[in-house]
């Protein structure tokens, strides 16, 4: 057992205590972002820097471009799997599996999340072909080439073991497997000593990517990321006696413990959009 998968057991994969706090906050969120009209708003307004499909929102900076942009990448077909690290409720994985007629199988370490996505699979009709379970991003539970690409949504950052990421994501994918993922480079100066990020802050994926066996096809820096956090999260803290009324206490304070320290710290280097495949070994 690696020492990733020590401190992120939780509910048969048990956490330690700051990842614990991660969740239980994600969890807050997931579980009251669907009754919550001014959330809705405030991150389409904010977050995605354009129009997105209703039906498979999400709780990150993903734009729609860039979702078309890995979904072009990933080259996934009918009968392929798609494995959705840190899924969420699932929205990017399961628009990627309608256009490409993929299966998807999501991983998270959010409860909440993982019946969100059920929830919304069965709305869009895609029930049938996702799987949603339990999971980190060292621990997967995934067994070796389960899936023919990998995608990962704004979450990487989170890892308290980023070389785990990325060789778990390895063993999961088949040969020449492909893996897409947006994530935030944190400044290891501006997070010292801070929970969280402060655990492995990675200013570069690149040289752990080439480490896990990926050769990189794309890296590059998200377009219009550093207006849209810290006007994402300014929106949050402003409106926070509404999202507290709409949302219950604990999902706004969680926004708000994201929000607060983001504006504060400016953790991020960058927000980047990678594309990297498999290499045979």
């Amino acid at each position: 057992m690696t020492k990733s998968d020590q401190n992120w057991r939780r509910d048969g994969v048990r956490a330690d205590s700051a990842f614990d706090v991660v969740v239980d906050g994600y969890d807050a969120v997931y579980a009251a972002a669907a009754s919550s009209p001014a959330f809705a708003r405030l991150w389409a307004d904010h977050a995605y820097g354009g129009p997105f499909p209703a039906e498979f929102a999400h709780i990150s900076f993903l734009t729609y471009d860039e979702l078309q942009a890995m979904a072009h990448f990933l080259a996934l077909g009918e009968g392929t799997v798609l494995a959705d690290l840190a899924c969420g409720t699932g929205g990017p994985g399961l628009w990627i599996a309608r256009q490409c007629g993929a299966s998807v199988i999501g991983v998270d370490p959010s409860s909440a999340g993982l019946a969100q996505a059920r929830k919304r699979a069965e709305q869009v009709g895609l029930a049938d072909r996702s799987l949603y379970q339990l999971g980190t991003f060292a621990s997967t539970g995934l067994g070796h080439g389960a899936a023919d690409a990998a995608v990962s949504v704004d979450a990487i950052q989170y890892a308290p073991d980023k070389t785990e990421v990325f060789r778990e994501a390895y063993r999961i994918l088949r040969p020449r497997g492909r893996l897409a993922f947006s994530a935030f480079e944190v400044d290891p100066e501006r997070v010292a000593g801070i929970p969280v990020l402060g655990v492995d802050p990675v200013p570069d994926y690149a040289p752990l990517l080439a480490t896990a066996g990926f050769a990189i096809d794309s890296y590059q820096e998200s377009v219009g990321w550093a207006v849209r956090v810290p006007a994402t999260f300014g929106a949050v803290m402003e409106a926070m006696p509404t999202l507290a009324d709409e949302m219950g206490e604990a999902a706004a304070a969680s926004l708000q413990m994201e929000a607060a320290p983001t504006l504060q710290l400016q953790p991020y280097r960058r927000r980047v959009i990678v594309h990297a495949r498999r290499l045979e070994r």
